[in-house]
Formats: structure tokens, sequence, C-alpha cells
């Protein structure tokens, strides 16, 4: 039975591909934890495949599962990223994004065809990476001066916490996910350290 206080995902970025009467589609994996990583690691790959006809692609971020996209980008409606998608789905994973890039061979394929092509592409590009699973995590901003460092990452490490962004410097600023099975515990625990302040992010991720 499914733990309802995990999610899971993949623990590394995947590729793929798949050939059609001269089409290739390479489909590339990726571990993603907002919008603007994705659009990070799109504008890299178009870098990377400026020649391609199509980047296609979709997501599905965060435990409640309401950030998704799937991007035909110029293929037929539906043929595209919905199939992509369909393959994160089915896989139960969150936190993912799959682009499949084409390289037009000439032939048209049809509806079908593409539906097959950027499934199976996207199939190949995570069936072999290792998946892991998370805690769900309360998301919190903690503020506080360079001397408390060390107690909050502390507890933090105690509480199996994600560290998702961090700046150490004289004043320090860390968001983190604490497992929302324990977070009003070190919530608490952390306020009382001297000079640190919590507050809360978004709910969830």
């Amino acid at each position: 039975m499914a733990d309802a206080n995990k999610y899971t995902t993949i623990a590394s970025e995947g590729t793929g591909d798949f050939r059609d009467r001269g089409s290739k589609f390479l489909a590339y994996s990726y571990p993603v934890s907002s919008p603007a990583e994705v659009k990070e690691k799109l504008q890299a790959l178009k870098k990377e495949h400026p020649k391609a006809v199509h980047h296609c692609y979709a997501y599905r971020i965060g435990t409640d599962g309401t950030q998704y996209r799937a991007v035909d980008d110029g293929e037929p409606s539906g043929s595209a990223g919905k199939p992509i998608l369909g393959q994160i789905d089915s896989l139960g994973l969150i936190n993912v994004l799959v682009v499949v890039v084409r390289y037009f061979g000439g032939t048209l394929l049809g509806v079908p065809g593409l539906i097959n092509a950027y499934k199976t592409a996207t199939t190949r590009s995570l069936e072999n990476i290792p998946k892991t699973e998370k805690w769900i995590g309360n998301i919190v901003d903690i503020n506080f001066d360079y001397p408390a460092m060390g107690e909050v990452l502390y507890l933090l490490k105690q509480a199996e916490a994600t560290i998702y962004k961090q700046d150490l410097q004289l004043f320090c600023e860390i968001r983190a996910g604490i497992p929302r099975t324990h977070s009003d515990t070190y919530v608490q625990r952390l306020s009382e350290i001297r000079g640190v302040t919590v507050k809360a992010a978004t709910s969830a991720t």
C-alpha cells in the first residue's frame, strides 16, 4: 500500500530514443520541482538541438498533482504532449519533466504513429532511471544569523528535510521542505533557536 506521506520521482536524468521512417525522437527526462526549472531545461535543449523541428514536452509537479502541462509544439493536437504525460502518470511519478526532441525524416507518420513514437521514446527515457521515494513536505523559509547555522542544519538533517535553496552568508536564508508528518514539531524547535525566524512558503512540494 502506497504511503500517503511520500511521493515517487526519478533519482537522476535519463535519455531514450525511438526511430520511425527516418524521424528521430530523442527523449530527455529530468527531476524538476518548479516551472522555472522546466523553462531552463527546455532552453538548454533548444540550444543543443537547434535544427530539430519539434520540442514536445510534459511535466507533473507538486504532490497535489495540479501543476502539469502537455505541449505538442506544432505536432497535431494530442499526438505528443498527452502521450508523454501519460507515461509519466502511468509510472506514478511526480516532479518529472520529459522533453522529446523530433528530427523529421521526410515521411508523415500520422497521429497514431506519432502517439506511438512519443510514448515509446518517453518510456525508454524513464524505464532505466532509478526511482526514489521522497517525503511530502511543508515548505518553510528560515532566516537566521550565521552563528545559529550549526543548530539549524542539525535540526533539518534530523527532520530529513529537503533543502531547496540556501544562502549562507553573514545573514542566512534557507528554503526547506520538512516532512509533513513531523513538520509542526520541527518548526517549533527551529523557532526556539535564538535569532531564528520560520515562516511558511507554500503548503507542499
